[in-house]
């Protein structure tokens, strides 16, 4: 028997693994073993989705490895990627369970020319931040309402122009001074910690900018020079780097107090402390106007109901209410009074009209008309009335009348009496 049939699947040891277990035990021994770091290689396989992500090969003669750059990231690169390009490129590695593939996730893209100065940069940044350059505990605090500030910087550039105008903008009170230097090329890091000796020296100054607007590597190369660090790192004023856009980084922000990503952000963080302080007095102002008017309007109604009360308590308006009272207790006992001789005269006419109901003539005539009601009844039901409706009454010889027709005999001699008079009839 071989050797594989003998092997069984009870022991923990030699459990079976599904291949989506398999494949995330592979990506996490992958992305915790291996950090972020730098490849350098050839754009291969570049594909541009619509999405705006990127999806190339990185190659060299020994080996090609998947990469992608998502759309965030590939927005804010400056060196477009383009086939058979060297480049160099920092990415942290990633396993796509779906395909089980691993991939290098690209979030820096530099020409391989830059790749020097990149190699450069983070060397120095890690000798610097071993030394503690660039610990939080010995960075200055800012002051909270500067009056002076220098900026050091190219008095040409733009970066001095959008400071300044946004100081304006926001009605910032103080004094900017404007510190010349090369912010560029051969020189420039030696002229900027001049100007940061100048800029102590003067002992004016309560917070000092440094920068520049944005640019390449090469651009942006002075802020990354170790004197020019070092001379951050010692300058007794604090220090705001305010180089470049956004997603540039230089040595200079790190050590500074505290890094402005753009000279604008910078001239918005100097004056945020101003623009709230203003912010608070125009609202106090408001809150005081407001108060003050409540109170005044206090005081004038109370200085109305003074004088109102003191107007009832004069003599003359005591006089005129007097007056007033009087014509009113005038004004009542008059209708009082006419009140009272109504209802009297009312009483008398009911006692007269009962006293005339009572009375032997009113008797009289009462029981006259009734007399004559029952006459006009009686005339109404007597036969001279019915006779006079055009009804006639049969009689016999006798002069009985004759109710009904039986017991009359053919040839009998009849009498009928009419309304106007009466007519012999004889039966047939």
């Amino acid at each position: 028997m071989s050797k594989r049939s003998e092997i069984t699947l009870d022991d923990d040891e030699t459990r079976v693994a599904t291949v989506g277990e398999f494949t995330r035990r592979v990506k996490e021994l992958l992305e915790h073993g291996i950090a972020p770091g730098w490849v350098r290689g050839e754009v291969s396989n570049l594909r541009n989705q619509a999405s705006g992500h990127v999806y190339f090969s990185l190659k060299d003669s020994e080996a090609q490895v998947s990469a992608v750059m998502f759309r965030g990231d590939a927005m804010r690169q400056k060196t477009k990627l383009c086939a058979g390009q060297q480049v160099l490129v920092y990415g942290e590695l990633n396993v796509y369970e779906v395909r089980g593939q691993y991939q290098l996730i690209v979030r820096v893209v530099v020409e391989d020319g830059v790749g020097r100065l990149q190699q450069e940069f983070e060397a120095l940044k890690q000798r610097l931040s071993a030394e503690g350059l660039f610990d939080a505990d010995r960075k200055k605090e800012l002051p909270t309402m500067p009056s002076t500030v220098g900026f050091i910087t190219s008095p040409t550039g733009a970066a001095v122009q959008d400071f300044l105008r946004i100081m304006i903008r926001r009605g910032w009170r103080g004094r900017i001074v404007v510190l010349p230097a090369k912010v560029q090329g051969d020189g420039a890091g030696a002229e900027m910690v001049e100007m940061l000796k100048i800029a102590q020296q003067q002992e004016v100054f309560d917070l000092i900018v440094i920068g520049r607007g944005g640019g390449s590597l090469e651009d942006l190369w002075a802020f990354n020079e170790e004197p020019l660090v070092r001379a951050i790192a010692d300058c007794s004023v604090p220090v705001i780097s305010a180089v470049g856009h956004e997603i540039d980084f230089t040595l200079s922000d790190f050590v500074a107090d505290v890094r402005a990503e753009t000279p604008s952000a910078a001239a918005e963080l100097v004056s945020s402390h101003f623009v709230e302080a203003l912010e608070r007095v125009e609202q106090a102002a408001r809150d005081m106007s407001t108060e003050l008017f409540g109170a005044v309007e206090t005081a004038r109604a109370q200085l109305d109901h003074a004088q109102s009360r003191l107007r009832l308590l004069s003599p003359r308006t005591q006089i005129e209410q007097g007056f007033l009272r009087l014509d009113d207790c005038a004004n009542r006992l008059t209708s009082i009074l006419a009140s009272q001789l109504q209802e009297r005269r009312h009483s008398l006419a009911t006692a007269g009209a009962d006293l005339a109901r009572r009375s032997p003539e009113f008797r009289v005539q009462q029981e006259s008309q009734r007399l004559l009601s029952l006459w006009k009844r009686l005339q109404s039901v007597s036969p001279a009335s019915v006779l006079q409706r055009g009804f006639a009454i049969v009689r016999d010889e006798q002069g009985n009348p004759i109710a009904r027709k039986e017991g009359l005999a053919s040839g009998q001699k009849l009498k009928t009496e009419f309304g106007d008079g009466t007519l012999p009839v004889r039966v047939e």
